[in-house]
């Protein structure tokens, strides 16, 4: 799925970004060391889940999404 975390919420607030709320990031996620805590196509809080070897997040709606499908190396 290619268009996946480009919805209209926020990954790391739920804020719902179609109404144009406004996004305050704490320092880990600005650095990119925070779990994804909510799905970025519905708003809904994902179980997330911290590995050795990265993390994951699962939406009960749209599935999960995986630390590798983000890894830009």
């Amino acid at each position: 799925m290619s268009d996946r975390g480009t919805g209209p919420f926020d990954p790391y607030t739920g804020a719902d970004l179609g109404r144009g709320e406004t996004v305050v990031y704490s320092p880990a996620q600005k650095a990119g060391l925070d779990v994804p805590r909510y799905c970025a196509d519905c708003g809904r809080r994902t179980v997330a889940q911290v590995t050795p070897h990265g993390w994951t997040a699962t939406c009960s709606r749209h599935g999960t999404l995986d630390s590798t499908e983000f890894d830009l190396r």
